[in-house]
C-alpha cells in the first residue's frame, strides 16, 4: 500500500513529526541527509510515544558500529523497535557494507580523508576516528577508537596503534568532530597529534594527518602547517 505524501510522512506520522527526508533524497540524493535520517527512511514510521527522528537517532546512540554490522538482537533490544524493524535496519548495514565498503578507496588528499568520515559530523558527542591504510593508501579500515564527552574526549597512542598493528598497516589518519562547530584545534588536540606522529615513527607506521571536522567543515593540520607527516 502507498502512502501519499500530502500532510503525512512515514506511515502516518505528522510531517511536523520528522525532517522532509523523502523530499530530499528524492531532489538531491543520500548524501544531502543525516545519518539518522537515513535510519530514519530504512524504519518508515516511529513507535508509540516516539517520533521516527528520536527512534532512528537511539539507534545510532544504541549501535557500536566499531565492531562491524550490528546484530539484530542488538538493535530489536533498542525500545520502539522490535524484531521486524532491527532486520530491515541490519539488512541495510549490511547490504551498504557489501556494496559500498571502505576498502580500496584511495586517500591522496584530506578532502578524501573528510569524505571518508564526515557522516559524523551531527553527532553530540566527539568521537576520534582512525583510517588504517595500505602502502598505496588505499583504505584498510574506519574504526571509532573513542567516544568522548560533548566538548571532549579521551584517547592514548596505543588504541590507535593497536589496530593500526592488528591491520598490518602502513600508515594512518585520524579525525574527529567538535559538535560545536569550530574548526580549530584545541591544545589537546595538538597534544595527541605530536604523540601520535612520535609512535607512528617507532613503529614505522606515519600519521599521515589529523582532520578536526563539524557541520561546516574540515580543518587539516597538514594543511595548516601544525603536522609535518613522516612518509610512508
Amino acid at each position: 500500500m502507498k502512502h501519499a505524501l500530502g500532510s503525512y510522512g512515514w506511515a502516518g506520522e505528522a510531517s511536523g513529526d520528522r525532517p522532509d527526508i523523502r523530499e530530499r533524497l528524492i531532489a538531491s540524493g543520500t548524501p544531502s541527509v543525516a545519518d539518522y535520517e537515513l535510519v530514519a527512511a530504512i524504519i518508515g514510521a516511529g513507535s508509540r510515544g516516539k517520533d521516527v527522528r528520536t527512534l532512528s537517532t537511539e539507534v545510532l546512540a544504541g549501535c557500536d558500529f566499531s565492531a562491524g554490522v550490528p546484530s539484530v538482537s542488538s538493535i530489536s533490544a533498542i525500545p520502539g523497535m522490535g524484531d521486524a524493524r532491527a532486520c530491515r535496519v541490519a539488512a541495510a548495514f549490511e547490504l551498504g557494507k557489501r556494496f559500498y565498503g571502505t576498502r580500496e578507496r584511495r586517500i591522496a588528499s584530506p578532502d578524501d580523508a573528510w569524505q571518508l568520515v564526515r557522516h559524523f559530523d551531527d553527532r553530540k558527542q566527539e568521537r576520534f576516528l582512525c583510517c588504517t591504510l595500505n602502502g598505496a593508501h588505499d583504505v584498510i579500515a574506519v574504526r571509532v577508537i573513542t567516544v568522548g564527552l560533548v566538548n571532549r574526549t579521551i584517547v592514548h597512542p596505543r588504541e590507535i596503534y593497536a589496530e593500526a598493528v592488528a591491520d598490518r598497516a602502513c600508515a594512518i589518519f585520524v579525525a574527529h568532530n567538535h559538535p560545536s562547530g569550530r574548526l580549530e584545534p584545541s591544545p589537546e588536540d595538538l597534544d595527541i597529534t605530536a604523540r601520535l606522529k612520535e609512535a607512528g615513527a617507532v613503529l614505522g607506521i606515519p600519521l599521515l594527518d589529523h582532520l578536526v571536522f563539524s557541520h561546516a567543515g574540515y580543518t587539516s593540520l597538514v594543511e595548516s602547517g601544525l603536522l609535518v607527516p613522516d612518509k610512508a
